[in-house]
């Protein structure tokens, strides 16, 4: 089996808290980070913790103007600056020009975004590209740290869903989310997970430009397929709602079909056309102005080769 190299190593780290404003996990441990950064120092590495959306965590809101975590599409990126762009857009410019450009030689190696959900997920890491192996192997050793506590990954790549999320401007973009947690409010055992999730992050890197090679290994990753509406009658009102029994349970505990007969009507045959899937964030809390829709997604698996970088 042939080793995979890095060439360079990791030097420009950045992690964003306050992409939504009423999660509030991500916008503390930033606060906390940006007046002692003993705790996120490693030696060899620029670490700069930073409040994405200042306006949205004053007001304890997820965003002024529209999302930051999907304003981060090349034709936003590139529009002339002006007061008349949304307040989101704008921020996503100067998070550009900060910590970019997307795309380019000069962005940042990893911006790790923190996030919380109302879905009782757990901790979860996103990953948007199936063939970066630095990161799989980064998760693995995430996810090892992390047990026995369950550690999900979650793979936002798709064909058609483009999400153009705030952490993609970086080389290695990482979504860290960690729930159940209601919108605006701190729970410490969410903290804490959180936080351990970023310490084993930052110490992987740190081993990782020190020359240490990493084994191969294999992870779970759940793939998005398709976000599918809930059940409408004729007037587009929601007409069926999750099922007691996996209202509450684990973001990928719920596999498609499981409860099926016992769901309301209208929903019993809705997900007959993704018969291996499984949902996941049903019992999110739904937000204006639309109800949020379930996400389908497929269990695969991924084994990558020993890696390390060259010294």
């Amino acid at each position: 089996m042939t080793s995979c190299v890095a060439e360079e190593p990791i030097k420009k780290i950045a992690i964003f808290g306050g992409t939504h404003g009423n999660e509030l996990t991500g916008v503390f441990l930033v606060t906390h980070w940006l007046r002692n950064g003993a705790e996120v120092h490693r030696a060899g590495l620029d670490v700069k913790p930073f409040i994405t959306n200042p306006r949205a965590v004053e007001k304890c809101t997820r965003y002024i103007d529209c999302d930051l975590n999907r304003a981060f599409n090349l034709e936003n990126l590139s529009k002339e600056m002006s007061e008349d762009l949304p307040y989101e857009v704008r921020r996503a410019q100067e998070i550009n020009h900060l910590f970019g450009p997307k795309n380019s030689d000069d962005a940042y190696d990893i911006v790790f975004d923190l996030h919380n959900t109302t879905s009782n997920m757990g901790c979860t890491l996103i990953l948007e590209d199936s063939r970066n192996d630095f990161l799989i192997q980064m998760f693995h050793y995430i996810k090892t740290c992390m047990a026995p506590l369950p550690c999900s990954v979650y793979l936002i790549e798709h064909p058609s869903l483009k999400y153009a999320t705030t952490r993609s401007i970086a080389k290695y973009p990482v979504g860290i989310e960690v729930g159940p947690q209601p919108h605006g409010v701190l729970r410490a055992d969410i903290l804490d997970q959180m936080r351990r999730m970023i310490k084993h992050a930052l110490d992987f890197i740190q081993r990782f430009n020190e020359g240490k090679e990493f084994p191969p290994c294999s992870i779970d990753v759940y793939k998005i397929m398709e976000k599918v509406d809930f059940p409408r009658n004729e007037n587009g009102d929601v007409s069926a709602i999750i099922h007691p029994n996996l209202q509450v349970m684990l973001m990928f505990l719920g596999k498609v079909g499981m409860q099926r007969p016992r769901l309301c009507p209208g929903l019993e045959n809705h997900f007959s056309q993704f018969p291996d899937a499984w949902q996941a964030r049903q019992s999110r809390c739904s937000r204006a102005p639309v109800v949020r829709s379930i996400g389908v997604r497929r269990l695969t698996c991924f084994s990558i080769h020993p890696f390390y970088i060259f010294l």
